[in-house]
């Protein structure tokens, strides 16, 4: 019976292994992503089955109820968090991934010391470093997400030094015990300053950078993973913690790009520090009503649509979508904008869009969608801010300069829906909201987009009139 199960297990986890590759190339494009979904559930029920096949477990009593416990989370977690709540159920997923490979790094090591080679004792050390340091980054994350704890980062003089000097004690408690395996008094300062050390590291991020931190906590919590599965001579475990580790790193430096700014700069730089409070110049802007919105829109030809975080927060992809429905039943060409670091997370507009059910054909990323902005008749920003600020263009002062944005002041005009005129993560003020091509529609971006749908409903079909 052992000699099958040698032959099965390794099996089982060589197809395992290539779902999650599979799944992994399918997740990267919405037409195959439900596929992709599916193919990874698989893997990882294969991947379960076979590990409880293994001869080493000798009770499944506690595993049932691991299991149970498990179910109990993830199901609500699953069901009930609404979308616009998925960056921060994103970041507590990372949160219990990491807090499970810290605490089966210190039971291997209290199980196996003394006699922890140093290859081992590496792996271990990496492991529960990176383990408890992504649990509580990621719990700050989903705190800053939620609006617990404040978005805005918190930054005193000598701050990289510090936490430079906090992870660096870390890692030498780590090395004194890769040669001194059997000092296990070091071992809970390690767990402790690791814990300390992943506050410090996301307490100093602006909300600006949290699609970013999400990916790179993601690395953290594969990496992690990754050395769980050398300790435990798991070598499942090594290349699903190798893939989750390396696409969340890779997708951290896309998001880096997205925004013209490298891994230091994120990790120390405090963007979005500034206070905006009383410092935001009284300018004039133009309002407009949802009445002469509906005009505006029926008159066009084509109209391009800019989301951001706002939409999200008013839930109105849905209205969103019923927009586009009627404009485009009377021949205005919708198209929409998505910004790669539009809202709290990667591919947070992708997501929301395709809950409402709008075609990703009518999709465009920044590279694809900016030549098609001077052509626009309009263009809607949704709950936008620093994703369509021409300051990143201009202004070599402001914190965004360089970062790649929508060019949204390039079209013929702009109705930008924001329920006030705060400004967006960065905490600078947006330069499109004065332009004279520009027109505010104040309120909550679900309701006025709801009356806009209502008052182009009752008007004849005008489309294709504005020049």
């Amino acid at each position: 019976m052992n000699d099958v199960k040698d032959v099965i297990i390794p099996l089982a986890y060589l197809f395992a292994s290539a779902c999650f590759v599979l799944a992994l190339k399918w997740l990267s494009h919405p037409l195959t992503a439900r596929r992709g979904v599916h193919t990874g559930e698989i893997g990882m029920a294969v991947a379960i089955v076979a590990t409880l096949m293994k001869t080493d477990i000798v009770e499944f009593q506690w595993i049932a109820i691991a299991l149970v416990l498990g179910t109990a989370l993830g199901v609500p977690l699953g069901l009930l968090v609404p979308m616009t709540a998925v960056p921060q159920r994103t970041a507590l997923s990372h949160a219990f991934g990491a807090l499970a490979a810290g605490l089966v790094g210190t039971a291997e090591y209290y199980l196996q010391r003394p006699a922890i080679d140093k290859t081992t004792m590496i792996a271990l050390g990496l492991e529960v470093v990176l383990g408890f340091l992504t649990f509580t980054g990621s719990l700050m994350a989903a705190g800053k997400l939620q609006g617990i704890v404040r978005d805005r980062p918190w930054i005193y003089r000598g701050q990289n030094i510090v936490n430079l000097a906090v992870l660096g004690s870390a890692l030498t408690l780590v090395g004194i015990l890769v040669y001194h395996p059997a000092k296990a008094a070091l071992f809970p300062f390690i767990i402790v300053i690791s814990l300390v050390f992943g506050v410090m590291l996301v307490i100093r991020i602006g909300g600006a950078d949290m699609p970013t931190v999400i990916s790179l906590l993601n690395g953290y919590a594969g990496l992690s993973a990754a050395m769980m599965g050398f300790v435990l001579n798991n070598k499942l475990l090594i290349i699903a913690g190798s893939l989750d580790g390396s696409s969340g790193l890779f997708l951290s430096i896309i998001m880096c790009r997205a925004m013209n700014r490298s891994f230091m700069n994120v990790l120390f730089g405090g963007f979005g520090a500034q206070e905006t409070v009383g410092s935001i110049e009284e300018r004039p802007v133009r309002s407009v009503s949802p009445e002469e919105t509906a005009m505006i829109l029926d008159a066009a030809r084509s109209v391009i649509v800019a989301p951001g975080y706002g939409m999200a927060a008013a839930q109105a992809q849905y209205k969103i979508r019923e927009l586009s429905d009627v404009l485009m039943k009377r021949g205005v060409d919708v198209k929409f904008a998505i910004h790669p670091v539009a809202g709290r997370m990667p591919g947070h507009m992708n997501v929301l869009l395709a809950e409402a059910d709008v075609p990703y054909d009518q999709l465009y990323d920044l590279e694809h969608i900016n030549s098609e902005f001077p052509q626009a008749d309009v263009v809607l920003v949704v709950g936008a801010n620093d994703t369509v600020n021409p300051a990143a263009r201009t202004d070599k002062g402001s914190p965004i300069y360089g970062m790649p944005i929508l060019d949204a002041d390039k079209a013929q005009a702009v109705i930008v829906v924001k329920r006030s005129m705060r400004s967006g993560f960065a905490g600078v003020d947006n330069e499109l909201f004065y332009l004279d091509k520009t027109q505010m529609l104040f309120g909550d971006a679900k309701q006025v987009m709801g009356e806009v749908v209502n008052e182009i409903s009752k008007m004849p079909a005008t489309a294709g009139v504005m020049r």
